[in-house]
């Protein structure tokens, strides 16, 4: 009888019952191939089943990295048997991160392997003196061959494994080239095994695309317990680790870090890096809370609007959602009747923060209308709130905690939706249901509605509110 054949993808190893250009799970063109099928056969196990409640939990326990931030993230620090991606750009610091976590690793009397594949031991060796990562408990190797690392590991038993990059480990015996599908996901695959058999965690270094994902095939995700991108500005000291998986912690937490001459430097208290130094009020600037993670975050928002000649002005986002923003320039100019169609509009975060936090959503707006206007806000002012379409505040998670983010900065108004219900001291909190009254509260108000002939022509203003 004919075995039947079988199609897979070889991005994310969806299976199909026949060939097709495009894969119906990720939607990659030209990766779904012909797959020899593997007929499954019943083994001796080498271990019996045990009962859940006989099984030792403590093995799972993490161990502290010696990076507070670093640790924030991974959720209880590394967990023996459990392997770790981290992507990032290049020059953006995974190494000298991964470097810091071994030695310090190490000064606590346990073995750690750094295994680089792309530098020398020299190379290495000179980074780690700089950042003050030596010790006797530290090894190095500059191997680019799976066996000869897997070698290593035997030789040493170490209690750490760190592979700089997965990208560039080859297999001898498999078909591909390093940094392909199949090489890719043989070395992870190997990794891992070796990762559960030794019960040590295992740090992969990743390289990403241009769109910032993670380089190789998607099943690389599937085959790691934890995927982390290191994301930050080469031209910015502030540098972010951000879990986007992660089987033994929150997936959705933030470490806060500084590029030094001394390495990587944790910021505790990174509040301080997205908002602009200046004391005085600037039109276009309105603060708002985000939560990354547990972690309640002030961020400074900033527009500009200008006038533009172009049939079609620019919109230009940096640090928030793209179509967002432009969802919240229809809001303003049908519920709040804001001109802006002949004007550019610029949005931006302060200190290269990044955020997705749709409670940003009325701070966005108040600094786009106050950018258009040209008038500053009566003091330092924070909004929080998620924008609908009708131009309505909604509540947000967490509502509390932001607010006591900003009390502990000492703000002096606290926009929030209505019925949030917060409580706080020394601190003026205004509810507020529509956008419309949110500008009204601030000291904006929209232009009386006049016919749509006139709207077209007329000035892109706002009036300012008596008192």
């Amino acid at each position: 009888m004919a075995k039947s054949l079988q199609y897979r993808c070889s991005e994310c190893g969806a299976s199909a019952p026949k060939w097709v250009g495009r894969c119906a799970q990720c939607g990659a063109w030209g990766s779904v191939s012909e797959a020899a099928p593997v007929a499954a056969k019943a083994a001796v196990p080498l271990t019996s089943a045990l009962p859940i409640t006989q099984v030792d939990a403590r093995k799972a326990a993490g161990q502290p990295t010696g990076l507070a931030e670093f640790d924030r993230v991974l959720g209880q620090g590394l967990t023996p048997g459990g392997v770790v991606l981290l992507a990032g750009e290049p020059g953006v610091g995974k190494s000298t991160l991964l470097l810091q976590v071994a030695g310090a690793w190490a000064s606590r009397g346990l073995t750690a392997l750094y295994v680089t594949a792309e530098e020398s031991a020299a190379q290495v060796r000179l980074r780690a003196e700089r950042i003050g990562a030596l010790s006797e408990n530290l090894y190095l190797a500059s191997e680019n061959d799976l066996d000869v690392v897997l070698g290593h590991v035997e030789q040493l038993s170490p209690k750490l494994l760190i592979l700089d990059s997965v990208q560039t480990v080859s297999v001898p015996g498999s078909d591909g080239v390093p940094g392909g599908v199949t090489q890719v996901k043989e070395v992870a695959a190997a990794l891992g095994r070796v990762a559960r058999a030794r019960s040590i965690p295992v740090l992969l270094v990743g390289h990403v695309t241009k769109d910032g994902a993670v380089a190789g095939p998607r099943t690389l995700e599937h085959l790691v317990d934890v995927v982390l991108s290191f994301e930050g500005d080469q031209h910015l000291d502030l540098r972010i680790v951000r879990a986007s998986k992660n089987r033994f912690g929150p997936a959705d937490e933030i470490g806060c870090f500084q590029m030094s001459e001394n390495g990587v430097e944790e910021v505790p208290d990174p509040t301080g890096l997205f908002v602009s130094e200046s004391d005085t009020a600037a039109p276009g600037s309105c603060l708002a809370v985000s939560l990354e993670g547990r972690r309640p975050l002030l961020t400074e928002f900033q527009a500009l609007v200008v006038a533009s000649a172009n049939p079609a002005p620019r919109r230009v986002v940096q640090g928030f959602d793209f179509n967002r923003v432009l969802m919240l320039l229809a809001v303003l100019a049908r519920r709040a009747r804001l001109r802006l169609g002949n004007r550019e509009v610029y949005v931006s975060t302060v200190g290269g923060a990044r955020t997705s936090d749709p409670a940003s959503d009325l701070a966005v707006c108040l600094a786009i209308a106050s950018a258009t206007a040209d008038l500053p806000f009566p003091g330092r002012v924070v909004a929080l709130g998620e924008v609908g379409l009708s131009g309505e505040v909604r509540r947000v998670r967490g509502a509390q905690r932001r607010v006591s983010e900003a009390m502990r900065l000492g703000v002096s108004l606290v926009l929030v939706p209505k019925g949030s219900n917060v409580k706080a001291r020394g601190v003026k909190v205004i509810e507020v249901a529509t956008v419309t009254e949110a500008l009204a509260v601030v000291g904006l108000n929209t232009p009386t509605r006049r016919s749509t002939q006139d709207d077209e022509h007329a000035r892109p203003e706002l009036s300012v509110v008596a008192g």
